[in-house]
């Protein structure tokens, strides 16, 4: 009996080392498989996300894997070892489930996110001044796709503060950052002090003196219009309504007289509402029949205006 149960023993131990063994060789020849497999399908191993990867997030073995991929496909700055790919680099952008992990995605070994890794070569990263009213109500995120305009006062001697115009700076311009936020996953409206552009050197210079001389305005684009062109600069003839006058303004108050002669009226022309620079102020023909007048008081002084019919 007691023999009878040696032998049970040892038969399980016998069994038990060989399921030992076949786990073993099973899950140890599993990564040679796979690459036998690979050079059989002529498929290269890349890593890519295994999961979500926000904006500065560090790439760890948890959150990134190896994969078979089309050898003939591999994309440029793909990385073939987990080790190569992690060795303290964090993501420069989202990375979304299943996409490759490139170089241009990445920082550098034992870097950080940084704005310049993301430029492309030849551009520059510009901050301009916007509000909740130029930075498109808070809509505009990074990601995006804008032009910008810019307001300024029409040159010339006999310009005033009043005579503006608006040019379209730069079009398709891409937004990569809103006040110190670079993360394109961030959707949220949030209103904004400052907006930073990807442009060329000869933009950023034109921002740069766009915003000494006038204010920024954002038109937000869809991503997809490439489209760019001959722009019109608009000046105040564009808004409408250049076809209306205001006769008779005096400063002594009160209404005009009844008879007489009228005092000096402002005549403003549609040129003048286009951009030209100062009033002619002329005296009336001896007086003509009147029409309705309007008064408007302010304070304890009072001004009477015709108006035209």
């Amino acid at each position: 009996m007691q023999s009878r149960n040696w032998i049970v023993l040892g038969i399980a131990i016998v069994v038990g080392l060989f399921a030992v063994y076949i786990a073993n060789s099973y899950f140890s020849g599993a990564q040679e498989r796979e690459e036998r497999k690979a050079e059989e399908l002529q498929m290269a191993r890349i890593v890519v996300a295994s999961q979500e990867i926000a904006f500065g997030n560090p790439l760890t073995d948890t959150n990134t894997r190896l994969v078979n991929w089309p050898a003939s496909s591999v994309p440029s700055g793909a990385f073939t070892s987990l080790q190569e790919a992690a060795n303290g680099r964090v993501a420069l952008r989202p990375i979304t489930p299943g996409e490759p992990i490139l170089a241009s995605k990445v920082s550098g070994a034992n870097g950080r996110a940084t704005l310049a890794a993301n430029l492309p070569p030849n551009m520059r990263a510009v901050a301009i001044p916007v509000n909740n009213v130029a930075g498109v109500g808070g809509f505009v995120r990074p990601g995006d796709v804008v032009d910008v305009m810019v307001t300024r006062q029409i040159p010339g001697e006999g310009a005033q503060t009043t005579d503006r115009m608006t040019t379209v700076a730069l079009e398709n311009v891409l937004v990569l950052g809103t006040d110190q936020v670079a993360d394109e996953k961030n959707t949220e409206p949030t209103v904004v002090q400052t907006v930073t552009l990807q442009t060329d050197l000869f933009g950023a210079q034109k921002l740069a003196l766009a915003r000494e001389v006038g204010t920024f305005t954002l038109a937000l684009r869809n991503v997809e219009d490439q489209e760019v062109g001959a722009t019109e600069t608009v000046v105040l003839s564009d808004l409408g309504g250049a076809g209306y006058r205001i006769y008779g303004r005096n400063s002594s108050g009160g209404a005009n007289a009844g008879s007489g002669p009228a005092q000096p009226v402002i005549n403003i022309t549609p040129a003048m509402l286009g951009g030209a620079t100062q009033a002619t102020r002329t005296a009336s023909a001896p007086s003509r029949p009147r029409g309705p007048t309007m008064a408007i008081i302010r304070g304890t002084e009072s001004e009477s205006y015709e108006v035209e019919r």
